[in-house]
């Protein structure tokens, strides 16, 4: 699936809601709240009551800006592990992740971020992923 195509638009190029997704009480992982996109997403997903844990290295950063019904868990896509932990019980995850700032360059970080996603994602059997 298009991730364009997981939401309704509005004409302003702002997310209205999301579509597609029944609503089950499915646990959601969310990367990249703290960025643009993802801070948007957070946002319309909470306004649908949907149960979000976000995936993040600064989470003091991001419990100031969420509520109590958003659980925050500290990782980073360099470590399988983190990522391996944080979707223990997720239904589906939303990779917003970029390597841009990092040392080195920036293009193999993100594509071996993105497979040690896809990995610990297969190993948790994470139903669907939205990119």
């Amino acid at each position: 699936m298009a991730f364009c195509k997981a939401f309704d638009w509005d004409r302003n190029g702002y997310i209205k809601r999301m579509k597609e997704f029944p609503k089950n009480k499915r646990l959601i992982l969310l990367t990249g709240a703290t960025g643009y996109v993802g801070g948007r997403l957070l946002r319309v997903l909470r306004q649908q009551g949907e149960r979000i844990r976000c995936l993040t290295r600064r989470p003091s950063e991001l419990a100031e800006r969420v509520g109590r019904d958003i659980e925050v868990f500290e990782g980073d896509a360099s470590n399988e592990e983190s990522l391996k932990a944080s979707m223990d019980g997720v239904d589906t995850a939303f990779y917003l992740i970029h390597s841009m700032g990092a040392d080195g360059d920036f293009s193999i970080e993100d594509r071996l971020a993105a497979q040690r996603f896809v990995s610990a994602a297969e190993q948790q059997k994470i139903r669907r992923i939205v990119y």
